[in-house]
């Protein structure tokens, strides 16, 4: 509970902490900071073809002004120059602002691909103790807003907060030196109105716009829940039912949606008073000026379009401060991403596994699953066990006794909270999880297939294995009849988790894939307990095929699949009971897997 205090406590403050977000957006700017600094370049010329058009502007003006006092005088070179000129750095500004954008779409492109890479490759990483306590479609929907959220903040820091502050420190410094009162005014209210806005967006808007975050990733998550358990939503007929869990959520995005979209035209509506006040003081100092022979019509000029420059992009400071919060609010799960431990972590000096005939000993090992309140019970407490290379061990029991918890242990989906995990003599713990994993095929109840051909899902475990392969893995599997009797045979699309194939047929491609990596040990996890009699025998053959040769755990309720086991495991709340061959267990009237079997006999009986 601690930790889990702790660690609620640690993400809280990187919601408030926009150096973390800085920092991150930093580290991705500095991949691409050639051309980052090519767009600086770009944006400061830009500006200072920017800042001309004003002061050539009010030059132009006081041009006119004298031929217009002296009409007789032909003299007008000056005009002339002022427009030209004019001409020049307005073609220059809109020159330099297109080639600036153009880099910079590179460098956005770029790490907005890298960002998204990352993201999912540390996802990727986290245990199955995280996956199983996420929300899929709400990680995705983080996944990708993240990206969406680096693009925003980069956009409005580099492409428009960088040059508006460049803009206003060029004007104020002409300003300035040209009058200096009115410069110094101009400092100081453009200085309350950034002032105002970054408190008012930081303290008033941004709390409102993580709030509307949040539900909109509670909605995103229970949207992806409700559609990828369509199928059970159809057997309950409860469409009606998850329809009004939306909407219970779509309320609670709205009211939160309203409420900081008001906040916002709140900031708005304060900006445009501090700018109306702004310009009022700017055109009363040089009404002033003006009357004392101290300011010329050009001056006027410079100043009125100088406001008007700025007068269109300090309002859309609101709009960026606001977005700048929205995205940050946005980009903060993946920094939660990065700073999330992943639970089961690669030694520092981890390497591959040597892969050998598959022996696997367990050593005294003590393990327990670590739930939120913090009271995991015990399921193993110093267990000995060794599986010789080649052998077929069975693992029964009743529900809870320990016999998944076995096989996650093996693919080290857990860490052991004691004792060693040793295969082919190596502590899995001291080799990487990705070789480890490859040394191990798993044919579990539910295979797990992607929405791909079924050629894809056969090699997902050798992806450079040939057709020829794939099809010589489908026969070993049982599996090629089916295959050719679809549309499109191997090059046909299974649908989201393989919901186009029934069980049997999910289970064969699930044994073809385990064919084809080749792997010493083999792991069926209750592989035939949902199919129909005659399927599960079709299964069994082709289990039996990929067993020769290979350490196999079997997994099972029904003992009927287990008789030709070397030995069978007798667990119970965490203990190895019993173990023995089927025949030499079934002699032990008074044993646990006697009575398991006595039990599954009479069921089918009664059947």
């Amino acid at each position: 509970m601690k930790n889990a205090a702790e660690n609620t406590k640690h993400f809280e403050h990187k919601r408030q902490n926009w150096r973390a977000i800085l920092s991150f957006c930093a580290r991705y700017w500095w991949m691409q900071r050639k051309l980052l600094a090519l767009v600086i370049a770009l944006l400061i010329l830009m500006v200072c073809a920017e800042v001309c058009v004003p002061i050539f502007l009010g030059r132009l003006i006081d041009a006119l002004t004298k031929l217009a006092q002296n009409p007789s005088q032909i003299r007008i070179n000056a005009g002339y120059w002022a427009v030209g000129i004019l001409t020049v750095v307005s073609a220059l500004h809109f020159l330099f602002n297109n080639l600036a954008t153009r880099v910079y779409q590179r460098v956005v492109a770029a790490n907005m691909s890298k960002v998204l890479e990352d993201g999912f490759a540390r996802v990727q990483l986290f245990s199955a103790d995280w996956h199983a306590n996420s929300f899929a479609g709400a990680t995705v929907h983080k996944l990708i807003r993240g990206r969406w959220s680096y693009e925003i903040i980069s956009e409005i820091l580099i492409q428009q907060l960088l040059p508006l502050s460049l803009v206003i420190f060029g004007i104020a410094v002409v300003m300035l030196v040209r009058f200096p009162i009115v410069g110094l005014a101009f400092a100081l209210m453009v200085m309350l109105y950034v002032a105002a806005s970054l408190i008012l967006a930081t303290k008033y808007v941004r709390p409102a716009n993580v709030l509307m975050t949040q539900s909109d990733t509670l909605i995103g998550g229970a949207v992806a829940d409700a559609v990828s358990n369509n199928t059970a939503v159809k057997a309950y007929g409860a469409e009606s039912r998850e329809t009004d869990t939306i909407k219970t959520a779509t309320k609670l995005w709205r009211g939160r949606a309203l409420r900081a979209w008001g906040r916002a035209q709140n900031l708005a509506l304060v900006q445009h008073v501090i700018w109306l006040l702004l310009q009022a003081i700017m055109m009363l100092l040089l009404i002033r000026l003006s009357q004392n022979g101290q300011a010329s019509a050009g001056d006027v000029a410079f100043v009125i379009t100088a406001n008007l420059q700025l007068g269109g992009s300090l309002r859309k400071v609101g709009d960026h401060i606001r977005m700048l919060q929205r995205g940050s609010a946005e980009l903060v799960d993946l920094i939660d991403f990065e700073e999330a431990p992943l639970g089961v972590e690669d030694d520092a000096n981890a390497h591959d596994l040597a892969v050998g005939a598959g022996e696997i000993v367990f050593n005294n090992v003590c393990f327990s699953y670590h739930r939120n309140d913090d009271s995991g019970a015990a399921i193993y407490d110093n267990i000995d066990v060794s599986i010789a290379p080649g052998e077929r061990v069975a693992l029964v029991g009743p529900s809870g006794s320990g016999k998944t918890t076995f096989v996650k242990l093996i693919h080290r989906l857990y860490d052991v909270s004691g004792g060693t995990i040793w295969i082919d003599g190596q502590d899995i713990s001291k080799v990487s999880q990705a070789s480890l994993r490859r040394a191990i095929s798993l044919v579990p109840q539910d295979p797990a297939l992607f929405h791909r051909s079924l050629a894809d899902n056969i090699s997902y475990g050798c992806p450079e294995a040939s057709g020829q392969a794939i099809i010589a893995a489908a026969k070993r599997a049982h599996a090629h009849d089916f295959i050719m009797r679809l549309p499109e045979a191997y090059a046909t699309l299974v649908g989201e988790r393989g919901l186009k194939l029934s069980g049997g047929e999910r289970q064969r491609v699930a044994i073809a894939r385990a064919f084809l990596a080749d792997t010493p040990v083999v792991i069926f996890d209750e592989a035939t307990s949902s199919l129909d009699t005659i399927t599960e025998k079709q299964i069994q053959i082709a289990m039996e095929e990929l067993m020769v040769g290979r350490t196999t755990i079997i997994i099972a309720h029904r003992l009927s699949t287990i008789r030709s086991a070397d030995r069978i495991l007798v667990f119970e709340n965490g203990r190895i009971v019993e173990q023995g061959r089927h025949s030499a267990l079934i002699a032990r009237k008074n044993g646990t897997y006697a009575k398991l079997h006595e039990v599954q006999v009479e069921l089918n009986a009664y059947v």
